[in-house]
């Protein structure tokens, strides 16, 4: 057996240390999802910090099992009180609302818990399967190439949002330009710091990302602070996986339809769980024989949906672990935590860390198991647990944006970052400007523009220095048909309006 492997296998099982963590991070994520205004990127950001303390093992163990047990725990305020817990919940909402209505919350919980596990254990396979192939090929990249790859990336971010195109644009073109803030990795000059030298190092995104995700769910809910939840189920934890085995077993090529989709698009950087949930649902809804039950209560839209969005957990780390390029805002601190123990993302930490690649697959498996005894334990204890009000909730909310903010460099400038972007957050909300495509923009702004400017200077300002190479070529003529596809469906969207 690969010696790297062994070494995975004794790391990941073997070591108590991993599995104390797993089960903490299982629970503090389900609490994360089933907290409206929690989120798991938030949850990841707050705990960044304190893998400063952590081997890269038990790190990775802890962020990959509180992301998988946080989106599926999104669902069970969906089902009891029709708030989304986390963003990829959304998609359902009302299909989940509609059977708890209906008495039948075991049913809805029950089929997210099972299609969330099974689905997340596909993802890890796809993982298993593409990582190495796909860093094989990445040897073939020069920075030509990362430059087309970072641009397809962002101009995907566009593509796939719900937002809109227009919204989607206006959010990238922000992140763009807050990417610029800082001393340029091509130029050596300071721009936009207005005289703040811990602005040289460019916006942290870890404060901004607090902000954005977590002090903005704050402010929105701060003017109802009376509302308390009231489930719409009671007796929940009985008989709650059996019917979903039976619907799994009934409609297998449907689940691995969507956990596929959901793996494509956790590639896709910047597209995310939130992303394959829509899309998941919308390709369940075509092949569907009762489309009209979608949004009334529809089991095979929960299930194709949960499916979808969990199985692109583990797609979203093919990018951050192969190119450097996070698939999402949580493999995007993943890179930070990877830069913070010295290693490398790149095809090269498949060479010189495979005992730590396999882990990572390890991982993702151990993490959807420990998912179902925590999550069979949240859904009995979930009426109790909705009924905090939230007058309680939100300053204990605030209470972490501020911990977690300061605690990344121990600023406050890094707070007043954090609520800044809060506001740049509820503004986004507001007008329904994609923080995601922002995001995106924030965090790979500063490498495009560094492989523009090496592509230029190693062509001496010739603009064919972009297509000189056929991987380059391949990659340009990739993007100029996104763009065109984007604009002839603008383009009749237009013409029928």
């Amino acid at each position: 057996m690969n010696g790297d492997l062994l070494q995975a296998l004794h790391q990941v099982f073997l070591d108590p240390t991993v599995w104390i963590i797993v089960v903490c991070s299982a629970c503090y994520g389900v609490f994360l999802g089933a907290m409206p205004g929690l989120t798991a990127t938030m949850g990841v950001a707050l705990f960044v910090p304190m893998t400063y303390w952590l081997e890269p093992v038990p790190a990775l163990a802890a962020i990959v099992t509180m992301v998988a047990c946080a989106i599926f725990a999104g669902d069970i305020p969906t089902t009891l009180v029709r708030i989304p817990g986390t963003p990829a919940s959304a998609a359902y909402a009302d299909d989940a609302y509609a059977l708890a209505q209906r008495g039948q919350a075991e049913l809805a919980l029950g089929t997210s818990l099972w299609f969330s596990v099974s689905g997340g254990l596909l993802g890890a396979g796809v993982l298993m399967l593409l990582g190495h192939q796909l860093a094989k090929m990445a040897a073939w990249f020069s920075v030509t190439e990362y430059f087309w790859l970072y641009l397809m990336g962002l101009s995907c971010a566009v593509v796939v949002a719900r937002s809109g195109i227009a919204r989607s644009l206006t959010g990238l073109a922000i992140g763009l330009l807050l990417s610029t803030v800082g001393l340029s990795a091509v130029h050596g000059q300071a721009r936009f710091t207005f005289g703040h030298p811990e602005l040289f190092q460019g916006i942290n995104f870890i404060p901004a990302m607090i902000g954005l995700f977590g002090l903005s769910e704050v402010l929105r809910n701060v003017s109802n602070l009376d509302a308390v939840p009231t489930p719409a189920a009671t007796h929940l934890g009985r008989g709650i996986l059996a019917p979903a085995l039976r619907l799994f077993r009934s409609r297998p090529w449907a689940w691995l339809r969507s956990s596929a989709i959901g793996s494509i698009i956790g590639i896709l950087p910047g597209a995310g769980a939130d992303m394959a949930a829509w899309v998941c649902v919308a390709v369940s809804k075509k092949f569907s024989k009762q489309p009209s039950e979608y949004g009334q209560g529809s089991i095979h839209c929960i299930a194709d949906a949960t499916a979808g969005n969990s199985s692109s957990l583990a797609g979203a780390w093919i990018p951050a672990l192969v190119f450097g390029i996070p698939g999402d805002s949580v493999t995007a601190m993943v890179i930070g935590v990877l830069y913070m123990k010295n290693l490398k993302p790149g095809p090269e930490i498949f060479e010189q860390q495979g005992a730590l690649v396999y882990s990572i697959y390890l991982i993702f498996i151990l993490a959807n198991l420990v998912l179902l005894p925590v999550a069979w334990c949240a859904i009995k204890a979930s009426r109790q647990v909705m009924r905090i009000p939230r007058r309680v909730l939100l300053p204990v909310i605030l209470l972490f944006c501020i911990v977690g903010a300061f605690a990344v460099n121990g600023s406050t400038f890094d707070v007043t970052l954090m609520l800044a972007f809060g506001l740049v957050g509820v503004v986004c909300e507001r007008w329904s400007i994609s923080i995601g495509a922002l995001v995106l923009g924030l965090i790979l702004g500063g490498p495009l523009e560094e492989r523009f400017v090496q592509t230029l200077a190693g062509g001496r300002g010739d603009l064919t220095a972009f297509i000189d190479r056929p991987l380059a070529a391949v990659l340009a003529v990739a993007c100029l048909v996104l763009w065109a596809g984007v604009a002839l469906n603008a383009y009749r969207r237009f013409s029928r309006d």
